[in-house]
């Protein structure tokens, strides 16, 4: 199996982009996929006062359950303590990474399968695991695709979006000892099904993410189609579940909107086959369930959105996929052109609070700011504000530690200071302003016919050959 590579934002992000605009099959299966779903989704809201019920509804709860986030995260470990639940607090990856290979080693795991998890991709579990010399299987079926492909999803909720039928044949024919190439979609499934059935049975651990936490009842909710979660969560002795600090609601009465909302927004479906609710290891009596079960609450940069009142909306996310979706950008680029765990609109208002903002402000600049993210978002975040709020963190003056946000002004070079501090003094004096303006459109002809950026995609910038004032001097003295 392929090792893989991870990438980063800022290493060629214009290169990886410009390399999915120039190849027009890879584009033309983004834009079929993100016509399906959006398609999907559009039918399963016929009645738009439904719609926009529901979508206040869960924005309530979400803004809810963050204005209330410690309490709740502290009500959380005490349900789930006294049920038998162990719960980890990691400050970052590494120390997620490090808490989870503990458990491991403790219980002498070789093997590890895994049920769909943005955050062990976010933290990099693979790989840390695949360092200490213990395998970790992705069992969901795109996971595995792209697992066995050596490459990171593409979008987290269909993380082989962009691979055809024939590539994927192709790659289990190579990949898969005594699998002949086909392109048969059920013969394929059937394939990676039978490879993953032995997995499960042989696993020490079983590791998998949360979709939402019930504080006061202590229970991860889990929702997923294909049925591997809840092997992951059942069959090996062990279960590790893995999750941000954010996805805590209050009450069981909460997910039900939640529920509705977040299939619904993702994949076009009135419910998940399986919604798995968890509470507890094994109990006397019982046939099957885990003997260990264990809760990693993972911080990662969350608090530093959860600190920032406008930025907290950020953390509103139920991972729908939804933005991603309506994207016109990531319809164009896909998801690795970004070079982050998240991408597409969600990416870049999320990652700059995990990786920095000097590794990621690119991110809200590759954004037409035209708003249909925002507008699809089943909890209401105001996407397009945070990706402006973004853009000028990214050109501030630098801040150094005292900055709000990690990175704060990183975009910001000595000519950009130069050239607002000049517009600055010119546009705030009356004399300075005029004498510039008579300038400019004398020497329009001087105009240069490179202006960077500008002019790649547009005619360059020329001034008018005559200034308003001189226009409204020539009315008044006809």
């Amino acid at each position: 199996m392929n090792k893989v590579i991870p990438i980063h934002a800022m290493d060629d992000f214009k290169a990886r982009s410009q390399a999915v605009l120039n190849d027009p099959a890879q584009r033309k299966n983004f834009r079929s996929a993100m016509d399906f779903l959006q398609a999907k989704r559009k039918g399963q809201f016929p009645d738009q006062d439904e719609l926009q019920g529901l979508r206040e509804l869960g924005a309530a709860i979400r803004r809810y359950s963050l204005a209330h986030l410690p309490r709740l995260l502290e009500q959380l470990e005490q349900q789930l303590t006294a049920r038998g639940v162990q719960v980890h607090w990691a400050q970052d990856g590494a120390q997620a990474n490090a808490i989870a290979l503990g458990i491991a080693r403790r219980v002498n795991a070789r093997t590890i399968v895994k049920g769909k998890s943005m955050v062990s991709e976010e933290v990099g579990f693979n790989h840390a695991m695949q360092d200490a010399g213990i395998e970790a299987l992705e069992s969901d079926m795109g996971e595995y695709i792209v697992q066995l492909a050596g490459e990171a999803p593409s979008h987290i909720i269909m993380p082989a979006i962009h691979k055809t039928k024939q590539e994927i044949a192709a790659l289990f024919a190579k990949e898969i000892p005594g699998v002949a190439y086909t392109d048969d979609v059920d013969a394929l499934i059937a394939i990676g099904r039978r490879v993953l059935r032995t997995k499960f049975a042989a696993a020490d651990i079983g590791l998998s993410g949360v979709n939402f936490m019930v504080a006061e009842t202590g229970t991860l909710c889990l929702v997923e189609n294909e049925g591997n979660g809840r092997l992951c969560t059942t069959v090996p002795r062990v279960h590790i579940a893995i999750t941000g600090i954010e996805k805590v609601v209050e009450k069981l009465d909460h997910l039900v909107p939640l529920l509705s909302l977040l299939p619904r927004s993702a994949t076009g479906q009135n419910i998940t086959t399986y919604v798995n609710l968890i509470s507890a290891p094994r109990q006397r009596g019982e046939l099957d369930g885990p003997e260990e079960v264990h809760l990693i609450l993972l911080d990662n940069g969350r608090t530093q959105a959860y600190a920032d009142e406008e930025l907290r909306a950020t953390l509103q996310c139920i991972r729908c996929g939804a933005c991603m979706n309506h994207c016109p950008v990531y319809a164009r680029i896909g998801g690795h052109a970004y070079g982050t765990t998240y991408p597409g609109p969600i990416g870049a208002i999320i990652s700059p609070h995990m990786l920095g903002l000097e590794s990621t402000y690119p991110l809200a600049f590759a954004s037409t700011l035209c708003g249909a993210c925002a507008e699809v978002c089943p909890v209401k975040i105001p996407i397009p504000d945070l990706l402006v709020r973004l853009r000028n963190e990214a050109m501030a003056k630098p801040q150094g530690e005292d900055a709000t946000l990690r990175g704060s002004g990183a975009a910001r070079t000595r000519t950009d200071s130069t050239i607002w501090g000049v517009w600055a003094q010119v546009y705030s004096r009356l004399g300075l302003y005029r004498l510039a303006s008579w300038f400019m459109s004398r020497g329009r002809a001087l105009s240069p016919t490179d202006q960077g950026a500008w002019t790649r995609s547009r005619t360059p910038l020329i001034p008018a050959p005559k200034r308003l004032r001189d226009l409204l001097r020539e009315r008044r003295d006809e």
